[in-house]
């Protein structure tokens, strides 16, 4: 069996000689270039499995390697070696297309975790370069870019932002970054920022110690240590607290938690992935959300569009959707008519698919004969106006009536799209919380 072979590019003798000693314990083949122009001439005529390049070389820099690699030699990964400390040196080379990075001195252990991690994209099978997942349905432009970019994106371990709407599928995007790549043998492990009380944050993310604080009556591994190995998913991150984003930043930088009550810090190999339905520029520009921590998730941003944008995707979605609920129920498929799917098209959908799904399993639930008429989706009754953007007077018998109604649906709306979150929901509405506590309780929604 042929052994994989490793392309070292650094000037400095000694750093070449380290590094082929450990990686030649690994049972790797290593061949070295003490510059760009050797680095391309060796390139030239092997191949390789992996490269590590130094940032500053003789004539030239790190970076025009490593875009010279991402363009000629697209399936090799290659990773930065930098100073310490020059963390925007290291986005930089992520930006670039650099699989990972490491700082000098150079860590062993670390250097370790990152060759076998890299090693391993050659083992993942081609088939894994599909969507693994059938719910990210579309043949529209929007959605073929959004699987090239996913493929691409699975083959490094940069940091992903995913900014989309609620119910647009983020979660679903960063699995399948996850199933693509060298990890996906390892574990996913999805957070929603939003959902955990903050005096429990520290010790759910970092874990604790028996006895580190009432309650504790046995050690506890946090959510970093849960995600060794493999990726992190921080859904709606932008409800993280100020003071957690600084406890955030420092173990994502120092790849290291320290347990809530510990003495020793674990060492960390987890892909940092975060998504948020909210405009995370935004929140850093109103000082509820640190820039410093958004510099170091948002190195790569993906975006993943709206229903709205693709409305071409409506028909594939609606049939695999009906497909699922009737073989979950046994009974046989609904079949929508033309005028419902027209209605379907030409509706917003600010819920996106997630909204979709719950409107074809409410309609499907409904309808007769096996036919979902534009009748059986309730689109009437979503808020929406007649065609002049007024209510028709007709058919409102009291007028306090017909607002409570409106407002009970948005808030169920908001509610639903922030899956129950209050204070985010509150705030999507524009509401204070206390505002929004005081309607919940008026219109009777628990």
């Amino acid at each position: 069996m042929n052994r994989q072979k490793v392309l070292i590019i650094d000037d400095e003798p000694d750093i070449r000689e380290l590094l082929e000693i450990t990686l030649g314990r690994m049972k790797l083949d290593t061949h070295s270039a003490r510059n760009v122009k050797e680095a391309r001439d060796i390139l030239g005529r092997e191949s390789f499995d992996l490269c590590l390049t130094d940032m500053r070389l003789p004539d030239g820099s790190g970076i025009e390697l490593v875009q010279h690699i991402q363009q000629q030699y697209p399936t090799t990964p290659v990773a930065m070696i930098t100073a310490f400390g020059s963390l925007d040196t290291a986005i930089q080379a992520l930006k670039a297309g650099a699989f990972d990075y490491l700082t000098k001195p150079v860590d062993l252990p670390r250097l370790r975790e990152l060759v076998t991690t890299a090693l391993r994209l050659s083992t993942v099978p081609q088939t894994a370069a599909k969507p693994a997942d059938h719910r990210l349905l579309g043949d529209s432009p929007p959605m073929r870019t959004l699987r090239s970019q996913i493929s691409k994106l699975a083959r490094s371990q940069a940091p992903v932002y995913i900014s989309g709407e609620s119910g647009s599928g983020k979660e679903l995007v960063a699995r399948l970054i996850h199933q693509q790549g060298p990890r996906a043998d390892r574990p996913f492990i999805p957070v929603n920022c939003g959902a955990i009380p903050t005096e429990l944050m520290e010790s759910e993310f970092f874990g604790h110690k028996k006895g580190s604080f009432t309650g504790a009556i046995e050690d506890k591994q946090g959510l970093f240590q849960a995600a060794q190995g493999g990726t992190l998913f921080l859904d709606e991150v932008a409800d993280l607290p100020l003071a957690m984003q600084v406890k955030l930043l420092r173990a994502i930088q120092e790849k290291a938690v320290r347990p809530v009550g510990g003495q020793q810090e674990i060492a960390l190999d987890v892909r940092i992935l975060s998504a948020t339905h909210k405009d995370l520029a935004a929140e850093v520009a109103a000082n509820r959300f640190r820039q410093d921590l958004f510099y170091r998730l948002n190195v790569i941003e993906l975006r993943v569009p709206p229903l709205r944008e693709r409305r071409e995707d409506i028909a594939e979605l609606c049939n695999v959707v009906l497909k699922r609920l009737a073989s979950e129920s046994q009974q046989d498929p609904a079949h929508l008519t033309d005028e419902a799917l027209a209605k379907l098209k030409s509706y917003r959908f600010p819920g996106n698919v997630r909204e979709l799904e719950n409107m074809l399993e409410r309609a499907y639930t409904l309808c007769e004969d096996n036919q979902i008429k534009p009748s059986d989706l309730r689109l009437a009754d979503t808020g929406q106006s007649n065609g002049n953007g007024d209510a028709n007077l007709a058919t409102i018998d009291n007028l306090e009536d017909y607002l409570e109604e409106i407002e009970r649906k948005l808030i169920m709306q908001a509610l639903e799209e922030t899956r129950w979150n209050r204070t985010a929901a509150a705030e999507r509405l524009g509401l204070s919380f206390r505002s929004m506590r005081y309607r919940l309780k008026k219109l009777g929604i628990d």
